[in-house]
């Protein structure tokens, strides 16, 4: 079966009162463009071809001009990099309740111990995370192959240096931080360890938390394989309480705290607008960071020893910041 016809049955499956809520990639449509596109390179002369481009209107299934196809490259961009854009929205708002669900404090938390009582509100966590994960994998599928195709129909790098676009616009589906707490949101709930689990999702493996390089691994459905660095780049140690600045990397909340020159009880987002990423260096990353609670948690889980002793550094170090803070407000206010 082609992947358009996969793709297809995706939409109209199972989940596609779900997916009537969340933006998707039109596979089919922009599969026209590029057909149509390399329909008429090969039956209309160079004159005909630009009469085309200045008699179209603003719709996707006009036709191009397919040499240069300064057409394609403007629409058919414009129109996938929304797509891309509200496909990495709608999955991060979705996680971010999801996980919110999970990892609920106070009356929320008893609320969902009461509701537990009468359903299986667990479970119901878990599918919706499945569907999350096929969600993003089936989109992110549909876009390499999309881009893979425009490259082969204009014999051009165009496709390849959308991706690099992607990239640097932080919208690539499959490298972004909310996929990484669902793997931990995966491990925490023990589903690792289900047969009928690695069939239906694939695999999640992480491992190697105490040793010199931790990763984690996500085998994805269509045999996509990713693997994460959980070490912090800064005191490089596995991560603790960690965040994940807007360009993607991950740090230590102290390590990042310490990068941006605020202190640990201040927090990350307390960093001032003009502060860098100490990888990429790129600027006023810190106003949008994640903190990555899940995999926080299955830290917590699965190396005990080595969270309590980061515990125990940090606390120190922010009563000692604290100490220094307090002392340096209180010399404002005397005078001195």
């Amino acid at each position: 079966m082609k992947f358009g016809e996969t793709f297809s049955e995706y939409l109209h499956g199972e989940e596609e009162g779900f997916l009537e809520k969340c933006r998707h990639v039109e596979y089919k449509k922009l599969k026209k463009v590029l057909k149509k596109c390399k329909t008429c390179s090969s039956t209309r002369s160079d004159d005909e071809r630009i009469d085309i481009i200045s008699s179209a209107n603003n719709s996707l299934s006009d036709s191009c001009q397919c040499q240069s196809c300064p057409w394609c490259d403007q629409m058919f961009f414009e129109e996938l990099m929304k797509e891309a854009s509200d496909i990495a929205g709608c999955f991060k708002s979705r996680v971010r309740h999801l996980l919110h669900l999970h990892v609920a404090t106070g009356m929320q938390r008893y609320m969902m111990r009461l509701r537990r009582c009468f359903t299986d509100e667990k479970q119901a966590l878990i599918h919706e995370g499945q569907i999350l994960i096929q969600y993003i994998t089936m989109n992110a599928i549909a876009i390499r192959k999309i881009l893979k195709k425009y490259d082969k129909v204009h014999s051009s790098v165009n496709g390849k240096n959308f991706k690099l676009k992607m990239r640097a616009e932080r919208i690539e589906l499959l490298n972004s931080p909310w996929l990484i707490e669902l793997g931990a949101f995966y491990l925490n709930s023990g589903l690792d360890k289900v047969g009928n689990f690695k069939n239906s999702f694939g695999r999640v493996s992480c491992d190697n938390l105490n040793e010199d390089q931790p990763v984690m691994k996500l085998t994805l459905p269509n045999s996509i394989e990713l693997e994460f660095d959980l070490t912090c780049a800064v005191c490089l140690e596995t991560v603790f309480n960690p965040y994940a600045l807007r360009c993607g990397h991950i740090f230590c909340k102290a390590c990042a705290c310490s990068a941006a020159s605020v202190m640990i009880f201040q927090g990350v987002k307390a960093a001032p607008q003009c502060s860098k990423c100490p990888i990429c260096r790129e600027v006023g990353v810190y106003a949008e960071a994640v903190h990555m609670i899940e995999l926080h948690l299955l830290l917590k889980i699965r190396s005990k020893e080595y969270w309590k002793e980061r515990v125990m550094g940090e606390r120190s170090e922010m009563v000692k910041q604290s100490k220094m803070f307090w002392s340096e407000q209180t010399m404002h206010m005397i005078g001195y």
